[in-house]
């Protein structure tokens, strides 16, 4: 499957970034769901979960708060005021 390549970064630092194969957030829309050719995208971010998987199929999970999210060739940056990974 294709890759998507992410980044997951907050006000103050980079939570996460690498390959992956899906990313699921929730935006103040509702809940979308992210694949490689996916049409370009700017989104407002709500409170809660976004949920990256892995080539291999594992998945990273971090919380996230006030931001975006941007979709551009593949490319898959989500931008939080507050963003960790969860536990």
């Amino acid at each position: 499957m294709a890759a998507l390549t992410v980044s997951v970064v907050s006000a103050d630092r980079e939570v996460w970034s690498g390959d992956a194969t899906m990313v699921v957030a929730r935006t103040t829309e509702g809940q979308i769901g992210i694949l490689a050719g996916h049409e370009p995208l700017l989104a407002t971010l709500a409170q809660g979960q976004v949920r990256i998987t892995r080539a291999d199929g594992s998945t990273v999970t971090a919380d996230a708060e006030d931001g975006f999210l941007s979709v551009e060739h593949d490319t898959v940056t989500i931008v939080a005021r507050q963003a960790a990974l969860a536990s």
